[in-house]
């Protein structure tokens, strides 16, 4: 590989304005290309394929031309109560006209369904007009931002509001893509002020913010044209903005900084592109690799969101891998000298992160042992971790369709639009008395307001309602639907699809709807998580022992890596679960933690910790296989690699925190807790607990079983800076 590195470092040098013009070019084209990306990803949904849940919304949809409400308007009237006449006429004409809309495939409300009490507010000044707009979630959001404007009201007696699930997970969407694009362009000044500060050199810093807008739109491009074959979630887009800009610049900071290294050392400059292709840019593609492989794994989870995060991931790390050892080589050629610092750096292993080294191996126990307390003592939250599911909460409170159903949860005491739906969809024969049956059974369920059937309405045991006049039988089965109160709905939900799974049915029973989606969605996530984490786990681990040909520095890169996690998942579970940050980021807590952006922030610090430990074990190697004696090599590697990992982390931590002005909680989440897991593991985890570890560990830092060495000298790759020519 070195050799091959070092080849195509000496062809960039030699074809640098050939290169830089492709370049340009593919910035250009790629960039009118991605421009049109946002509008060919799709929306999504919380739902598993083929799961329960989805057969029963199919066959709710096929033969009873029904489904779950989508779309909530929330009727209050100015006086009296909806029982008003003024009221009711106006409730049933708004019902009448929701119905006749294109998109609109059935619309029911308090008024239309004989004054059922799901519908009715408490203090009787609410009431819901429900509507379900079919198609998927792309279609359907697109469809009721068309409707919204026109139902949302204030008339002389009555206001109506615009909410349902898919209003919000719109708004989240048109939030979330404001935010970031605001983000960006706060980031972008400050990240360029930084390199400002680092390079002394406005070229070098254009130079580098220039192959992170690269990565960017090379990644948009490639997302654009793989929604053409496949279903790629916007939110994809978010992961580009966040780790285009970030991992580019962290990248091009190693490059530049070997560069410059090479230059003092007296090469000429297109040996010194050679030399940082070769050394510096094997480490940014294991690098690279280490990151994809960690964000790849997304890929094994059956659900478009999180496998887009994965599309995502492995498109922008080929970029900045590719903008990185191809485009940025090709400037600093262009540039020579004048890349230079203004001194040459020091030789050697003098400076503060050596003495800190130094330190810290003079005294490992104690020095160790008092940052791996900190870490602990920061960690400790996560033992507290309750895994829930999203609501409209994660919005702000300034927010429509979260005004809507903050009026809902206050003054209904039971939501409709949550409701369970229950299908035995073969059952044949005579079947009244046992649907009535089965549906006072599941009313006295637990949590559960009241159950609709084809028998009538049932709550507590009892009928209170006649069947109304929604198709909820036919030749072949039936269907009920148990409208779960709103304290249920506060709490355990994956309990309550339980209790009602566990009511014996009079025919083989399926359960649906969004509570039942939102709980066989959490199952797939966390039956699938201990293959992807493995995985992860392994992976990485193998790229370790390439590089090095050590059994126990992978065993200790993944250790830190896990402690670096522990820490993130801990105040992420103190700051936002607890809500111990609310008032500070302005959010409102839940007590619990969304389980699929946990999992992101995961793949994305794992990968950005192995990041940080192959660039500060690639130098440490190096020196290694110079004759170094252990401290010397462990020194001397913090001291070339602790400046720019610490830099890098400043940059990666202001990208990913510009995110925590966000409006989306789930954004502010994955700013906070990944920004901080950045910082602690540049500072504490890399410049304390790593070469503490390496010192008490001696020489067995590189020891590895006789098999293991043979296969490590027929594979491995191996640090060689190529000679000058």
């Amino acid at each position: 590989m070195n050799g091959v590195l070092s080849t195509l470092g000496r062809v960039i040098a030699r074809r640098r304005r050939l290169i830089l013009c492709t370049g340009l070019l593919a910035t250009v084209v790629s960039g009118a290309l991605g421009s049109g990306a946002m509008s060919a990803l799709s929306l999504s949904r919380f739902e598993v394929p083929d799961s329960e849940s989805r057969n029963v919304a199919r066959v709710l949809d096929q033969r009873f031309d029904t489904g779950s409400a989508n779309l909530v308007l929330l009727v209050t009237a100015k006086t009296g109560t909806v029982d008003d006449p003024a009221i009711t006429s106006a409730g049933q004409e708004l019902t009448r006209e929701l119905s006749t809309q294109e998109n609109v495939a059935e619309a029911k409300s308090y008024w239309s369904a004989g004054g059922t009490p799901a519908l009715r507010g408490t203090d009787g000044r609410q009431a819901l007009v429900l509507g379900r707009v079919p198609g998927s979630a792309t279609e359907a959001r697109a469809a009721i931002e068309k409707i919204a404007p026109a139902f949302t009201r204030d008339t002389a007696a009555v206001t109506v509001e615009v909410g349902g699930q898919d209003w919000v997970f719109r708004q989240v969407s048109q939030f979330s893509t404001q935010d970031f694009l605001r983000a960006e362009l706060i980031v972008l000044p400050l990240v360029f002020l930084l390199l400002m500060v680092l390079y002394r050199r406005a070229a070098l810093a254009l130079a580098t913010l220039g192959v992170g807008l690269f990565s960017m739109v090379v990644t948009l491009a490639g997302l654009r044209g793989l929604a053409a074959f496949t279903e790629v979630s916007t939110f994809a887009m978010n992961v580009t903005l966040i780790m285009g800009l970030t991992l580019g610049v962290d990248y091009c900071l190693f490059m530049v900084s070997r560069f410059r290294e090479e230059l003092d050392r007296g090469r000429a400059v297109p040996d010194a592109v050679a030399a940082t292709v070769a050394t510096a840019g094997r480490t940014v593609l294991f690098s690279g690799l280490t990151v994809a492989t960690s964000l790849a794994m997304l890929l094994l989870f059956p659900f478009p969101f999180l496998r887009s995060f994965g599309y995502a991931g492995i498109f922008v790390v080929a970029a900045s891998v590719t903008g990185a050892l191809v485009i940025l080589p090709a400037i600093l050629a262009v540039l020579g000298r004048r890349a230079a610092r203004g001194k040459p750096g020091r030789a050697g292993i003098s400076g503060r992160w050596a003495r800190i080294a130094e330190l810290v191996m003079r005294r490992p126990v104690i020095t160790g042992g008092a940052a791996l307390t900190v870490l602990l003592i920061l960690a400790a939250p996560v033992l507290g971790l309750r895994i829930g599911l999203p609501d409209d909460r994660v919005l702000p409170a300034s927010a429509s369709s979260r005004q809507v159903q903050d009026d809902v949860r206050a003054n209904f005491g039971q939501e409709e639009t949550d409701a369970i739906h229950l299908v035995a969809a073969d059952w044949r024969g005579d079947r009244s008395a046992a649907i009535a049956g089965y549906a006072a059974r599941l009313s006295a369920v637990d949590g559960v307001a009241q159950v609709d059937s084809a028998a009538g309405s049932f709550a507590g045991g009892r009928l209170v309602l006649p069947a109304g006049g929604r198709k909820m039988i036919d030749d072949a089965g039936s269907w009920w639907s148990a409208i779960p109160t709103q304290a249920a709905l506060g709490g355990d939900v994956p309990g309550l699809i339980d209790r009602l799974r566990a009511v014996p049915p009079p025919a083989t029973v399926d359960v649906g709807g969004y509570p039942a989606d939102l709980t066989d969605f959490r199952d797939a996530l966390t039956s699938r998580l201990p293959l992807v984490l493995g995985l992860i786990v392994l992976t990485t681990f193998a790229i370790l022992f390439l590089m090095t040909g050590s059994i126990l520095v992978p065993v200790k890169a993944t250790v830190l890596n896990m402690l670096s996690l522990a820490v993130m998942f801990g105040v992420v579970v103190w700051g936002f679960q607890d809500g111990n940050l609310a008032s500070l980021l302005g959010f409102t807590p839940i007590g619990r933690l969304e389980p699929s952006i946990p999992i992101l922030m995961f793949c994305i610090v794992y990968g950005l910790s192995m990041d940080y430990e192959v660039f500060m074990v690639s130098r440490i190697v190096e020196e290694h296989e110079r004759g170094a004696d252990l401290r010397t090599a462990v020194t001397t590697g913090i001291q070339r690699s602790a400046p720019l990992i610490s830099a890098a982390a400043a940059i990666l931590a202001l990208g990913f925190a510009a995110y925590a002005g966000a409006r989306v909680s789930l954004l502010q989440m994955m700013a906070v807790g990944t920004a901080l897991a950045v910082v602690v593991d540049a500072t504490l985890i890399r410049a304390v607990l790593m070469p503490a570890l390496m010192r008490l560990a001696g020489a067995a830092n590189w020891w590895a079983p006789p098999p293991l060495r043979a296969l490590h000298a027929r594979f491995g790759i191996r640090e060689e800076v190529p000679a000058a020519r």
